[in-house]
């Protein structure tokens, strides 16, 4: 049987997702489980939603970080797009900080990966990056053509610009 979370991501349009989860905050959790889960078509939706929803460092989510590193990898890269997005709004403590850093570092060098998946995870790369100025050395590693080739015009014009505000 279909929840009420699960009919509204699969018929509603995205500002009556959002107006539902703000009626209905008791859904929340449903909708980090969901996302967590494979349970399509909701969950890489209910991870979607949790994005446009949560809060900067949204303490409904402090829970489940470790929950969305573990199964990160194993998701699609649409759904992969969407746990990053929620993984990159979040304080993360330098334990998980290090192993998102890794999956990001390996998502973008799969030259297969979406585009978005891959800018997702680079923004990602940069920011912790950025923290951590020991790690700045394999940015110019992953910056090689092997990984930009791949990339529309668009896409690496937006990494360079990256690049020149993290410099």
């Amino acid at each position: 049987m279909e929840t009420a979370l699960e009919h509204i991501l699969t018929s509603a349009y995205k500002d009556e997702m959002i107006a539902y989860m703000h009626n209905h905050p008791e859904d929340f959790n449903e909708a980090i489980e969901l996302a967590i889960l494979d349970k399509q078509p909701y969950s890489w939706r209910a991870a979607w939603l949790l994005w446009s929803c949560m809060d900067e460092n949204d303490t409904r989510l402090q829970g489940s970080i470790k929950k969305i590193m573990n199964v990160l990898t194993l998701k699609k890269d649409g759904h992969q797009r969407e746990l990053i997005k929620i993984l990159s709004m979040m304080d993360i403590n330098e334990e998980y900080e290090g192993l998102l850093f890794t999956i990001c570092v390996s998502l973008w060098e799969k030259t297969n990966k979406t585009p978005s998946v891959r800018y997702t995870a680079f923004k990602v790369i940069l920011k912790i990056a950025q923290k951590h100025p020991d790690l700045k050395h394999e940015i110019d590693f992953l910056m090689q053509d092997q990984y930009m080739d791949s990339l529309s015009p668009g896409v690496k014009k937006s990494i360079a610009r990256m690049m020149m505000e993290a410099k």
